[in-house]
């Protein structure tokens, strides 16, 4: 850990002289919180100030989410803790039920039926909210409210059509509405899960607005670009316990990583196999924005899909595995070809799909591990007579969960239960274990922190050791340059460019992204006459 960390564990680093503190909003004292045995939180103490954007980092199974569950009343700390928050006159006094604490989640709480206007309106005493003058001066009111973030929002139009960042920005006004004085504290719970990067600064720019008009700030997340650019201070969860805290500019990878995991996280990039057998052929693949798009794929080979929202990048998947039917083209698989929409012949024929949505589209979360695990090719695991034998299903999922280093390591609790990093490695070993030809990856670690992170390359890792050929879709361009032998930008549908070997790096890749959809927008842009 660089000295810039101050440390609250052993050897966690050498600790420097404080920087001056603004006036404290809300104030952390050794709060606990015990379940049945578990201690998801022990002993924390922090603070944030007034004007003060305070990040707070850590895995899945860190204590981030009890620490918001604490801080909101949901759940009540053990003996000895307390949570206190200002009252506006410069005094700090027992946290009442969340009172004085404000709280945005990653799902956001918007209905998005709702325009802008009724969804700010939900919970507030309207009276005569029907009558034409009223809900007029409502509109007004919701684009006042929303303006304070710089943002032009049709106010009327329902909430499902707004961009991700604007759907923030209504979720922010919300939870200010109402405040009777600006020295309250926003927490902000893994926002940006779902964004492109456009979208995540003009969030941020929303948050600098709230911090700068006297409030708290907590910002709670996993993309340590993200901390590093929006955050003053860092604090660090690992096992319930704050290990270390630091100035946000004084931050670097190498320590943090550190920080949050225990140790050091390498470099995921395999070595290419080098194998010449053919596993996956596309030829001029048509569907869902994709246009005439042709690849090939190797076995043992990672290759990458890249390219910006809307360029058909993220529907690949979808189209080779058939969950999404394709207008036009050829896929053979292994040199047998499939039939478009036939996802029942892609996984007979060996392909396998993990989603970027893995809760809607990857995994049954009323389930257990164990069931998710086996879901797939349950064939395998039947008796003579057609039952399941559960005692085979049982070591199955027993192999699995050491396998993909599930915390914590329970095969019968259900999917929902478990930390997002958690999930999406159960939903990766289902397809896993059915050792597929092809494996397709949507997203494989969006919303995910940094310690499931590496796991999952581990486990992309060893699939193409064994032979697998990966296809990875993802947005982003880090993540593609650590797992990928090559990486096939994708433009209107189709592949544009291939960067492999010493010209893979994560600025090529960011450039030819940006430059690919450079020239898509200015060819799109309407040519100006020209006077004669």
């Amino acid at each position: 850990m660089t000295p810039e960390m101050v440390g609250h564990a052993p050897g966690a680093g050498v600790a420097t002289q404080p920087a001056p503190q603004p006036r404290v909003l809300l104030r952390v004292a050794h709060l606990s919180k015990t379940f049945v045995g578990t201690r998801a939180l022990d002993d924390l103490s922090l603070q944030v100030g007034a004007g003060e954007i305070l990040a707070v980092v850590g895995q899945n199974g860190s204590g981030k989410s009890t620490l918001v569950k604490l801080l909101a009343g949901i759940h009540q700390p053990d003996p000895g803790g307390t949570i206190e928050v200002g009252d506006g006159s410069g005094r700090l006094v027992p946290a009442r039920d969340g009172r004085g604490l404000h709280f945005i989640h990653q799902d956001l709480g918007l209905l998005p039926t709702l325009s802008t206007t009724e969804n700010l309106d939900l919970g507030r005493p309207l009276g005569s909210r029907w009558i034409t003058p009223a809900r007029r001066g409502e509109h007004v009111r919701a684009q006042r409210l929303t303006a304070r973030f710089g943002a032009a929002i049709d106010v009327r139009a329902p909430v499902a059509l707004l961009s991700p960042a604007e759907r923030a920005i209504v979720a922010i006004a919300r939870a200010m509405d109402g405040w009777e004085h600006p020295e309250n504290v926003l927490v902000l719970d893994e926002p940006t899960t779902a964004f492109h990067r456009d979208e995540v600064a003009r969030l941020f720019e929303a948050v600098r607005r709230v911090a700068a008009a006297g409030a708290g700030i907590i910002f709670i997340s996993h993309r340590l670009d993200e901390v590093r650019a929006l955050a003053d201070r860092v604090v660090v969860l690992r096992d319930g316990r704050l290990v270390a805290e630091a100035v946000a500019g004084q931050l670097d990878d190498d320590s943090l990583v550190r920080a949050i995991v225990g140790t050091a996280v390498t470099d995921a990039r395999p070595a290419a196999s080098g194998s010449e057998a053919v596993v996956l052929e596309v030829d001029d693949l048509r569907g869902a924005r994709v246009d005439g798009l042709s690849l090939r794929l190797r076995a043992g080979e990672v290759v990458g899909v890249s390219g910006v929202l809307g360029s058909g990048r993220e529907n690949v998947n979808a189209l080779l595995f058939g969950s999404v039917r394709r207008r036009g083209g050829r896929v053979r698989l292994g040199g047998t070809e499939l039939a478009p929409g036939d996802v029942t012949s892609a996984i007979e024929g060996g392909a396998a799909f993990v989603p970027a949505d893995r809760h809607r589209l990857g995994a049954v979360m009323t389930m257990s591990m164990r069931e998710n695990l086996t879901l797939p090719a349950l064939r395998r695991l039947r008796g003579r007579l057609g039952g399941l034998r559960l005692t085979a299903e049982r070591a199955e999922a027993r192999r699995w969960v050491d396998e993909v280093e599930l915390r914590p390591p329970l095969a019968d609790r259900p999917l929902s239960t478990f930390s997002g990093g958690n999930q999406q490695k159960v939903v990766l070993a289902r397809w896993l274990r059915t050792n597929p030809r092809l494996l397709l990856l949507d997203e494989p670690t969006q919303g995910v922190d940094i310690g499931a992170k590496a796991a999952i390359y581990r486990l992309i890792q060893r699939a193409a050791a064994r032979g697998t050929a990966v296809l990875v879709s993802s947005a982003d361009a880090k993540e593609l340059v650590s797992i990928c032998d090559r990486v096939l930008l994708v433009e209107r549908g189709r592949v544009v460019a291939e960067l492999e070997g010493p010209a893979l790096t994560e600025t090529a890749l960011v450039h030819a992204v940006v430059r690919a959809d450079s020239v898509h927008q200015s060819s799109d842009r309407p040519r100006p006459e020209v006077a004669t």
